[in-house]
């Protein structure tokens, strides 16, 4: 499904214009493995499989496990240990993020999926795939993280609010934030508003963006980063991430304009 599709298909969607601006680069992925078994190649190509990300063969001298992006012109844009990888994305579940099983303070995300910041990801949530909504999960814990870090002012959306509490790990992070005083807003249909010792703003409401969109974003003097996925089927998505700070600042403007 095409971003374009993606705007068509959600009434109200304020956000759409960001996952249709621009074009979305084509990457190509390499692998080299000395120790570990072809199985990795599969977990990797079930990973990028909707994504615009092709498996391809390099000629390198690189020792140790390595995952290797490349650009349109064979151009080398990151590495990653193939260890970082599986730590994160192919040997989790999403679970792990949602249980709090990773502290704040631990998030890491490998160079090959951080280098993919504005390009359009499709994906699926569990059962139809394992691995294809992990990267989105990991991303916005990492803006997470940077809130936590840097203060400055964090928005996010949960399409509705009781997930904030129903998700152990969600909601120690935001109770985190909250004893950080990070100027924290908070978005989504109001089935159950958080608890009254969590310092947010609530911002409610009904359809659209409402209960379509999951947003992360964070805006301080020192760091900005924000995450835009959209619903647009059943556990099915359309996002894409960035850090450019003046993009970061045109979606919080449509946030504040709109929600």
């Amino acid at each position: 499904m095409s971003s374009t599709s993606a705007a068509e298909a959600l009434p109200d969607c304020y956000l759409c214009p960001f996952l249709a601006a621009g074009e979305t680069p084509q990457y190509q992925l390499a692998t080299v493995l000395d120790s570990h078994p072809a199985s990795y190649d599969q977990m990797l190509q079930k990973l990028f499989q909707r994504q615009p990300v092709e498996q391809t063969d390099l000629d390198t001298n690189i020792d140790g496990d390595q995952v290797i992006l490349l650009d349109e012109e064979q151009t080398v844009v990151a590495t990653s240990p193939l260890q970082a990888l599986s730590e994160t994305i192919l040997l989790v579940n999403s679970d792990l993020y949602r249980t709090g099983g990773v502290r704040l303070s631990e998030i890491e995300v490998p160079d090959v999926i951080e280098a993919l910041s504005d390009t359009v990801f499709h994906a699926r949530g569990f059962p139809e795939s394992n691995y294809e909504k992990l990267p989105l999960i990991l991303i916005s814990r990492q803006i997470e993280r940077l809130s936590y870090e840097h203060g400055g002012t964090h928005r996010a959306s949960f399409q509705r609010l009781s997930r904030i509490e129903d998700e152990r790990g969600t909601a120690n992070v935001y109770r985190k934030l909250s004893e950080q005083g990070v100027n924290t807003h908070v978005y989504g249909v109001p089935d159950e508003l958080p608890p009254r010792e969590l310092d947010v703003s609530i911002h409610a409401g009904f359809g659209g963006d409402w209960d379509s969109s999951w947003f992360v974003l964070h805006r301080s003097e020192t760091a900005a980063a924000a995450l835009v996925a959209l619903e647009t089927g059943v556990n099915e998505w359309e996002a894409r991430w960035t850090y450019e700070r003046e993009t970061v600042e045109e979606i919080e403007d449509v946030i504040k304009t709109y929600l």
